[in-house]
């Protein structure tokens, strides 16, 4: 609040009666009456300034240090002033929201030299009332006359004090003080003041918001660089640096690095492009320098132009193509959903299959998982993934059984369509981490045979183009058959074997582990239980010998799917006998009479066998045939 001249020798008068009688005279600023009474209360000493509460000098440095931006600031201020402050008689100081000094800029504190007052808290509790107590309180302006300040050695002076906010908060404060009356108005002292504030507001604000996109342009997965004309680098985030680093480039000589003195194909970059004021969005580009080449996706924006309308300088954003493949397989999944201690089990050939896996997710090689259809496959090479040192990157599956010859390559491999439009594939996308090839003996020869290729080379190349991309990756192959059996057949390529057969890997039926299913059941009806927060169940020991005595020709997933079923459909938390349908969800009514799906789901359920399906339907094996017949399936 900025106050009108007073007459000193009535407020001096004021100041008398209060200390003498307690008595609060009408013409006392109420801002000012109500200090002077928390003083009263807080029992500050009024004959002279006694400063006690001095911090620790490693706590004040460790303070200043966290505020030198205001400090230094607000030094390179003063000192076009310093000359003013000097010739009336002014102290400028800089205060935290605690009332601590910072720094003082000019002339001693009330006979207080830097040294002395700096470090020193100076609020209402130490000083009692003075301009920086009511200015911090009200987070106001304030003009304090000197008889109204609580400390009668400074009734020769007058203070004004203000609150300096950043962002809407108090962060500091900022007084001036004009130790003896001089010359200079009250109007003056305070527009000084003011303007300052005013200035370290701006100042600090502007800092925190650069800071701020520093930080979010630093986080960023993309190399973000300003280039001047010329090719200059005026500014680079962190990414950015660490590439230009990588290619030789670096600041010399307090001078900028330079891009066009790097890069042997400048002039046919976008960058160049930039200038002539041409943009590019999300262009693939390949850079040549005499360190490397490579590829990247770049977007560049020309930014203002000059009186000649020439575009001064350029924004470039860009990414490396293998990082980006990296974020969008992230994006879309493409990472290890379960863990090997995932894998529930403490037989004798369950634990050798799991340690035997941790052992090779260590290595470098490439895998093969083999075993029966339903036994764990995925979750395997998903566990191995994730304990191997490639787990930060991409897990991606191609499901070999899924989709035509045609499809697949190009879904391997990628593909270009045009000269505007080219898609990676799995085998790309893939790169720094794992691919998982499911059903490996459905690949087509010819694509087994390119990928063998691809894998001895270390380079890929999609179809439609002869542009050769690096690939690092690992291949885990799951089989449900014998690979090598199919290999010496001819079924299969034989170097596509050599390649992801030097670690083997065999899983277990689960018939040959019955001894897992009692932890096997528990742990998968926990699953349920934690997917679709839902109360746990359990399955009482009848339960469990029903399900131990089963041959599981579908194995794990079989068994999944029949305690999925039982989970869904029974009332109560305890699973019972009589609630196992060792179909899964198919019903032993009549549908499967009439309806072939049905048939089907529920012979696959028995493994393709008739004797085990006619118990599972309680029919005769003549039956059977003739529904075999019907359905135009094979018998086994």
């Amino acid at each position: 609040m900025i106050r009108e001249q007073r007459n000193r020798d009535k407020l001096a008068i004021y100041y008398k009666r209060f200390m003498e009688t307690g008595d609060i005279d009408p013409n006392v600023h109420p801002w000012v009456a109500d200090s002077w009474r928390k003083s009263r209360e807080l029992n500050v000493p009024s004959d002279r300034m006694v400063l006690t509460r001095r911090l620790a000098p490693e706590i004040f440095a460790e303070r200043r240090k966290s505020h030198q931006a205001a400090i230094d600031y607000l030094e390179s201020m003063a000192d076009g002033v310093r000359e003013f402050f000097q010739k009336y008689d002014l102290c400028l100081l800089l205060l935290d929201a605690d009332c601590v000094v910072l720094k003082s800029y000019a002339l001693p504190y009330f006979q207080m030299t830097a040294g002395e007052i700096e470090g020193v808290r100076v609020g209402i509790e130490e000083v009692g009332t003075s301009s920086i107590s009511i200015a911090r309180e009200h987070e106001a302006p304030f003009w304090l006359f000197g008889p109204e300040m609580w400390v009668k050695e400074c009734h020769g002076g007058d203070a004004c004090s203000t609150p300096v906010h950043i962002n809407g908060e108090l962060s500091y404060l900022m007084t001036l003080v004009a130790v003896e009356r001089g010359e200079i108005k009250q109007d003056a002292i305070i527009s000084i003041l003011l303007t300052l504030r005013k200035s370290l507001e701006s100042y600090l604000t502007q800092m925190q918001r650069i800071k701020a996109q520093e930080a979010i342009l630093d986080a960023t997965p993309f190399a973000v660089y300003h280039v001047m004309s010329g090719g200059d680098v005026a500014y680079a985030n962190r990414l950015g640096l660490t590439r230009l680093a990588g290619i030789g480039v670096s600041r010399k000589d307090h001078k900028a690095p330079n891009l066009s003195d790097v890069v042997l194909n400048y002039r046919h970059t976008p960058i160049y492009n930039g200038f002539r004021g041409i943009p590019s969005h999300n262009k693939e580009v390949t850079w040549i320098t005499e360190a490397k080449t490579y590829e990247d996706i770049t977007t560049v924006v020309p930014l203002e132009r000059d009186a000649e309308q020439a575009v001064s300088s350029v924004v470039v954003v860009s990414m490396p193509i293998e990082d980006l493949r990296t974020l969008v397989a992230h994006a879309a999944g493409y990472t290890s959903k379960y863990s090997l201690s995932s894998m529930v089990g403490e037989g004798t050939s369950f634990s050798a299959m799991q340690e035997r896996a941790a052992r090779m997710a260590k290595n470098k090689h490439h895998l093969l998982i083999q075993g029966e259809a339903g036994t764990g496959k995925q979750r395997l090479a998903h566990g191995i993934h994730q304990a191997s040192p490639r787990a930060a990157g991409p897990l991606i599956t191609l499901r070999c059984g899924d989709a035509t010859p045609e499809l697949m390559e190009q879904e391997l491999f990628g593909i270009v369509m045009n000269a505007e439009d080219s898609h990676p594939g799995k085998l790309e996308l893939a790169s720094g981490g794992t691919l998982f090839l499911d059903e490996v003996e459905k690949m087509p020869k010819n694509i087994a045979a390119r990928l063998a290729e691809f894998l001895k080379r270390g380079f890929s190349c999609r179809i439609g183009e002869t542009v050769e991309r690096p690939i690092n990756v690992r291949i885990i192959a799951a089989c449900d058959s014998d690979l090598r059996r199919l290999s010496e057949r001819g079924l299969v390529d034989r170097e596509l074997y050599n390649i992801v057969s030097r670690s083997i890997i065999r899983v277990p039926p689960l018939r040959s582990r019955r001894e897992d299913i009692p932890q096997l059941v528990a742990h998968v009806l926990t699953e349920l239980a934690a997917q679709h927060q839902m109360a746990p169940k359990t399955a009482t020991p009848e339960t469990i010998k029903i399900l131990h005595d089963y041959d599981w020709p579908g194995n794990i997933k079989q068994l999944q799917s029949v305690l999925e079923y039982a989970f869904f459909n029974t009332k109560g938390n305890v699973i019972r006998p009589e609630n196992i349908n060792l179909m899964g969800d198919i019903k032993p009514d009549n549908k499967w009479k009439e309806d072939r799906e049905v048939f089907v789901k529920a012979w696959k359920a028995a493994g393709g066998n008739i004797s085990r399906l006619a118990n599972l339907l309680n029919v005769s094996r003549v039956t059977l045939y003739r529904y075999l017949k019907k359905f135009g399936l094979e018998k086994t």
